[in-house]
């Protein structure tokens, strides 16, 4: 198992899309220091109304973490399905001929590259944002740091717990195009749907267990979400089990 997965992290660092990624990833990171500095402006200038407002207000990284999901997303989808487009997968098949192994390889380098970008992503947009915001009083950045760890490792882990569902995508459709358009639907068309078409009570309860939904509720330690952060963890584990375990499953009855 360790030369496969040394072989994989080769192959994600040779990959030009793999910095494409990370590049926007910095940039969403930027990002985050002009949405603070704009919310400092504007409570600076702002009425007593206005200030008040800020109570809804989420912070930054919670408001940029599905671009930077979304990206180690799609690089969880090119790790496979780039060898499906080029035909590299028959040379990896014969190198590993037990596919679940293989897998499980892809799967343990993109979830470990996944969760470091994740977790240095948010912090990096929190602490900036707290830098911009400095000691104006606005609710949403009131929060001493030791009340943040917590919340801020729960939306890191959320990056790769969307980035293996995004390698289990690409395993089982093998088309780049389709994975991404399927976890585009689940991020962002989805909870549009539910809350559209379903009755209130029953979207709150379907919309609390989509993809989404499952990493504020994980940081929430206030208890306030229809699921508690160990329901919400357990239900990303089962996200990635089965979309995993679809990907096995197929990956060993196909051909290729």
């Amino acid at each position: 198992m360790t030369g496969l997965f040394a072989a994989e992290w080769w192959k994600i660092r040779s990959l030009r899309s793999t910095y494409y990624i990370l590049a926007v990833v910095v940039v969403t990171v930027a990002l985050s220091a002009f949405m603070a500095e704009n919310a400092a402006r504007t409570w600076d200038s702002g009425s007593a109304a206005v200030r008040a407002s800020w109570d809804q207000t989420q912070p930054v990284e919670h408001v940029l973490l599905s671009l930077v999901q979304l990206c180690m997303a799609v690089l969880g989808v090119l790790v496979i399905s780039a060898e499906y487009s080029t035909g590299m997968i028959r040379t990896s098949l014969v190198a590993a001929p037990r596919r679940g192994r293989m897998l499980l390889a892809k799967a343990g380098v993109v979830g470990a590259v996944a969760l470091v970008v994740g977790e240095l992503s948010v912090w990096a947009m929190h602490v900036v944002a707290e830098l911009v915001v400095g000691e104006r009083p606005i609710a949403t950045y009131e929060a001493p740091l030791s009340d943040q760890v917590l919340p801020l490792l729960g939306l890191g882990l959320s990056v790769a717990v969307v980035a293996l569902v995004g390698c289990g995508l690409g395993a089982v459709l093998r088309s780049t195009a389709g994975a991404i358009a399927t976890l585009c639907t689940v991020l962002f068309v989805l909870p549009i749907l539910v809350g559209a078409f379903l009755p209130l009570s029953w979207g709150e309860r379907v919309t609390s267990m989509l993809l989404p939904s499952l990493a504020g509720q994980l940081s929430d330690l206030s208890g306030v979400g229809v699921l508690s952060p160990p329901g919400a963890l357990a239900v990303m584990v089962a996200y990635v089990v089965v979309v995993l375990g679809a990907g096995t499953l197929l990956i060993m009855r196909r051909d290729v």
